[in-house]
């Protein structure tokens, strides 16, 4: 009888830990002012993920968001932090100008509410490294979401690379971009904010310079550049008249080089990737192909093509990678593309190449 009282004890003393591992996820939204919250509002379909609140003052937007997406406007407020005191979410989610990020984090972290804000992390480092401080500070989880992050073709020339096939990197060169956003029609919301120096931080430089700096932080074991040197063009003035739409930065590490090209200029939509080795290389042609060449002699190489699958869960989707580490089923590795420590690092070298293309000089990053 003491062995039946001892199992109901221990069964249902863990029936309200194993119910909430299981409840859907608590979400907010805050702003809908970003193309990608398209993302996010479909995962509210899923039994994972519960949209509980919106924060948008734009009712109109909000409306054709709510109508698209089948999310009553009950749930929708004019602010933040009406939003969480009234809809108790359990995680935000950052879907509105890049500059509005910090006021997220100010919101939510003293409440002991997650963060993931949409790629970059912050317009600023200034800003970023309050953010930081505050996720430190009250214990929250703050990710940063990247497309490239639900790479398999990325992942795969991680493990490529730590596993010493092309040999010790010597350089990477990430491409990124688009004709840019007026060119590919993006909402007029989001071209209003996106093309603002104040609530976008750059142009080009901070949307898609933002990948190749992420993506050499993690691929490199979060190596600190010596310097960043970086050129920014205004190429096309009649759609982007307040920022740069060309930028190309150079990360000089010890023994490696990054070159990050990111434009509103390409013909074609990319996110691409080649990594250089002593030996051989990688070349992530898009998200799922990737091709390794070994070097033969002179100019000859045997090449291997993949077609990868999608990475495993949680990491096919950024919003069960958010599940998981909100609800301690997943810690991230050091400087994983989603982590805090990697994005601190980004704002770093993205801070540094708008000084240096401000100034026309070689900018030196302090040693930590």
């Amino acid at each position: 009888m003491k062995k039946y009282t001892l199992f109901l004890i221990l069964l249902f003393g863990f029936l309200p830990f194993a119910f909430s591992q299981n409840d859907p996820l608590k979400i907010g939204v805050a702003g809908l002012h970003h193309g990608h919250v398209g993302w996010v509002l479909e995962a509210n379909q899923r039994p994972d993920f519960e949209i509980v609140g919106i924060a948008e003052p734009n009712r109109e937007l909000a409306e054709r968001y709510a109508k698209q997406h089948g999310i009553s406007m009950d749930i929708v407020f004019d602010t933040v932090e009406e939003m969480v005191e009234k809809t108790k979410p359990e995680a935000v989610t950052g879907f509105g100008a890049t500059f509005h990020h910090l006021e997220i984090v100010r919101v939510c972290a003293p409440k002991g509410i997650h963060v993931m804000v949409e790629k970059p992390l912050a317009v600023s480092l200034e800003h970023a490294t309050e953010m930081a401080a505050l996720a430190e500070k009250h214990q929250i989880h703050l990710l940063t979401n990247y497309e490239t992050s639900w790479y398999s073709s990325n992942e795969k020339a991680n493990e490529l690379l730590h596993s010493g096939q092309i040999g010790e990197v010597r350089k990477i060169v990430v491409r990124d971009g688009h004709r840019g956003p007026k060119q590919i029609g993006v909402g007029p919301e989001f071209l209003e904010w996106l093309t603002d120096p104040n609530l976008n931080g750059a142009g080009a430089l901070m949307d898609f310079g933002c990948y190749g700096a992420n993506l050499s932080t993690w691929l490199l074991d979060g190596l600190r550049p010596i310097s960043v040197t970086a050129i920014t063009q205004q190429l096309n003035p009649s759609d982007n008249p307040k920022v740069d739409d060309e930028a190309t930065i150079i990360l000089a590490y010890p023994n490696s080089q990054t070159i990050i090209e990111a434009s509103w200029n390409w013909p074609i939509g990319r996110k691409d990737m080649e990594v250089y080795g002593q030996t051989g290389a990688i070349f992530a042609d898009d998200g799922s192909h990737l091709r390794v060449r070994m070097a033969e002699g002179y100019s000859g190489f045997e090449e291997e093509k993949m077609d990868l699958p999608e990475r495993k869960a949680p990491f096919d989707d950024p919003f069960s990678v958010l599940f998981a580490v909100v609800r301690g089923e997943l810690q991230l590795e050091a400087f994983d593309p989603y982590s805090l420590e990697n994005n601190l690092l980004v704002m770093e070298i993205l801070q540094a190449a708008k000084e240096s293309a401000a100034s026309g000089k070689i900018v030196f990053l302090p040693k930590k």
